[in-house]
């Protein structure tokens, strides 16, 4: 078997027979009384009503190409193919791209549109897919999938989300997508309810990372270091611990020890944050080392280099 035959991307053997479609006219059903995500707004999206991602018929794109900022596995020598869509199923207070994610800058993108970016990031070289923000558009994703992979897209498929996830949406999923790169924000649920405005947070993380490990697994590389299938989970550290750093690390953990996992530094105190007297600053050191700690005494062994840097500096 050649690399190429061994990493090719789950949803060719969908679209070859005639799954991948009824997948999508079945996903865009669901938006007659939107069921898509947790929130299960029950709004007719089809008729371009509009609820908590602020999204109606057509996805909104704000930007497309090669991205180098992701986690080396995903950026590999090309660049990851981004496209990033407006609109988010979270509505997180400290949101870094709260123009892109909760004003919506972007432009509204028909099925056919939105295949010719999918397929333009494949003519540029990039690595992967990548999908970025895509829960409230998944249905639309769907539809245009079918479109690309009828024009000959190729390239692996990264589900790039907050972790908010409904069941259903990801059994839609299941052979379409294959990486999936979820946040896991909280494991406290006051934490969701007063940043993100979902009482629910962690038992719903739980519930789809599950299912994504289930349909995935661990990451695999191939011999360039490329990822080409599983789960890549990202955890923001939170000053004071307000995440739930260690509970996150232990559950990831229990999935697998070789779960991949970036442990990030990078919040910042932005948007509708600065008055908030537990994260109007930055984390520390301190508090950085303590959360890649943890996930090394959780037992996970795949860190994001820039995590691994950090704990090999603690020994």
């Amino acid at each position: 078997m050649t690399e190429e035959q061994e990493h090719r991307p789950a949803y060719l053997e969908l679209h070859e027979r005639g799954e991948l479609a009824r997948r999508a006219e079945a996903a865009l059903a669901r938006l007659a009384s939107c069921d898509i995500c947790p929130r299960q707004c029950a709004v007719n999206r089809l008729q371009d009503e509009r609820d908590a991602c602020n999204t109606g018929r057509l996805a909104r794109v704000s930007s497309m190409g090669p991205h180098f900022g992701e986690e080396a596995p995903l950026v590999g020598r090309s660049g990851s193919g981004t496209i990033f869509f407006a609109g988010c199923n979270l509505g997180c207070a400290f949101c870094q791209n709260a123009d892109i994610s909760q004003l919506c800058h972007g432009e509204e993108t028909d099925a056919e549109a939105l295949a010719r970016m999918m397929l333009g990031v494949q003519r540029m070289g990039c690595e992967n897919l990548n999908l970025v923000t895509p829960t409230h558009v998944t249905a639309q994703i769907l539809e245009a999938l079918v479109i690309a992979a009828e024009g000959g897209l190729r390239i692996p498929v990264v589900y790039n989300c907050g972790g908010y996830e409904a069941p259903e949406t990801l059994l839609l999923l299941d052979g379409v997508v294959d990486i999936y790169m979820p946040d896991f924000k909280y494991t406290v649920a006051a934490a969701g309810e007063r940043l993100s405005g979902v009482p629910d947070y962690p038992d719903v993380a739980r519930a789809a990372l599950t299912e994504m490990f289930r349909q995935v697994g661990d990451l695999t590389l191939d011999a360039h270091g490329v990822a080409r299938r599983g789960l890549l989970v990202r955890h923001l550290v939170l000053p004071e611990d307000q995440a739930g750093t260690a509970e996150a690390m232990r559950f990831l953990a229990g999935l697998s020890t070789e779960t991949y996992v970036n442990v990030m530094d990078q919040y910042r105190p932005c948007h509708r944050i600065h008055d908030d007297p537990l994260l109007s600053r930055r984390i520390t050191g301190g508090e950085y080392e303590a959360a890649v700690r943890a996930a090394h005494d959780a037992g996970l062994t795949r860190l994001d280099d820039r995590a691994r840097v950090r704990l090999l500096r603690l020994f």
